[in-house]
Formats: C-alpha cells, structure tokens, sequence
C-alpha cells in the first residue's frame, strides 16, 4: 500500500511540474493576455480509502476531480469556490468565456457566473453513476448486477444502487457532508436528514429515472 500511495503522489508531482513547463512557456512567449488555461481531471482516485483502489465506486474520492479554469485578467484568481461543478460544464464556460455563439442542446451550464463571484453557484447538484461489479465483464453473463446512480448537493451525497435488470433500488446511500467528509457513516435512514434526502431523491430521480437496463 506505501508504494502505490508512494507512486500515486509521485505521479502528482511530475504531472505538476509538467504543468509548469506549459505555463512558463505562455509567460515566456507573451500568450497569457488572450489564453484561457483549464485543468481538469476525468476521476477521482481512491489509494486505499473505504479498502478501494483506483476508481470504481460512487463515493466522493472517486467522483470529485480537480477543476481550475483561468482567465485572462481575472480578478478572482487563486479564490476556491464550494460551488457545484460537473465536467459536463466545462465546454459551456469556455463557449461563454470566447463569446462565440452558445450551442443548442448541451447538458452542462457556464461556470462564468462563479469565475466572476466565487460565491456564485449555478446549479443545485452534481451527479454520477457507476455500474457493479465495476469490472463486470469478468462475470459469468458479462452483465453488471446493479447500476449505482448518486447526486451531490451542497449538504450531502446520496446514492442508489439499483437492480441492472428490473431498475428496482436495492440498496441506498446518504452521507452528511456538513459533518462526515469522508463518507463513513451511511446515514440514509437517519430521520434527521429525513429533508435532505428527499431533496436529493427528487433530482436524483429526475436525472435518472428508474428503468431497467
């Protein structure tokens, strides 16, 4: 376990001074007047969290990424934002932030508000979904058994595991951010959270309806 983490951070560091490297070269040949530069990462990552490894899960490690959007003279840079974001967003924003003509259809929101006001928010909810077993191609009818769909509000994660052929939920997550950032108390049913989760119900049931696969 010390040498993946070992490998993991290494991986982190030589990924940041690669970074470096393309921002000093904007510096040095004067393109960061008119450039716009964006990070993002496509998954979160667990290094022995929950006993998980890698990305295979509903949980926050593995659905969070780094988001880092920079503009030319912002006055907001360096501010962190506890915004929702998904990356879904991201060609909205930059469609926004060139002002080219907005395109029809897209599923994600402009992030510019937020880059304006890091108080700002532009949406209620961020979502994820992820079948189990995540590898299920090694089963016996290459099927997974159940597909996991979860919604992050301001307050709290929840999360539905539902049946991959009758779309019936079999099991639920709810974790209270407010008080458990790392998700080790399945509180889903603690009547005191009884109104979050039903907020979080609702657009999760709204963004993915139940329906077998």
């Amino acid at each position: 376990a010390a040498e993946w983490r070992h490998g993991y951070f290494a991986n982190i560091s030589y990924m940041d001074a690669q970074l470096g490297k393309v921002l000093d070269a904007l510096e040095r040949e004067g393109l960061t007047k008119n450039t716009i530069i964006t990070f993002v990462g496509d998954h979160g990552y667990h290094i022995g969290e929950h006993t998980l490894w890698g990305k295979t899960s509903e949980f926050e490690l593995d659905a969070r990424v780094p988001m880092f959007i920079s503009t030319p003279g912002m006055k907001t840079a360096g501010q962190k934002t506890g915004a929702l974001a998904e990356v879904v967003d991201l060609f909205p924003t930059l469609v926004d932030l060139c002002a080219l003509p907005e395109a029809p259809g897209l599923d994600g929101l402009s992030l510019a508000p937020v880059l304006r006001d890091a108080n700002a928010s532009v949406k209620p909810a961020a979502f994820t979904q992820h079948p189990r077993p995540a590898y299920y191609d090694r089963e016996p009818d290459k099927m997974p058994k159940a597909m996991g769909v979860s919604v992050r509000t301001a307050s709290v994660r929840y999360t539905e595991w539902r049946d991959w052929k009758t779309g019936e939920v079999t099991a639920r997550e709810l974790y209270d951010h407010r008080t458990e950032a790392h998700e080790l108390k399945n509180a889903a049913d603690d009547p005191a959270l009884a109104s979050q989760r039903a907020e979080a119900e609702a657009l999760l049931r709204k963004q993915f309806p139940k329906q077998p696969h």
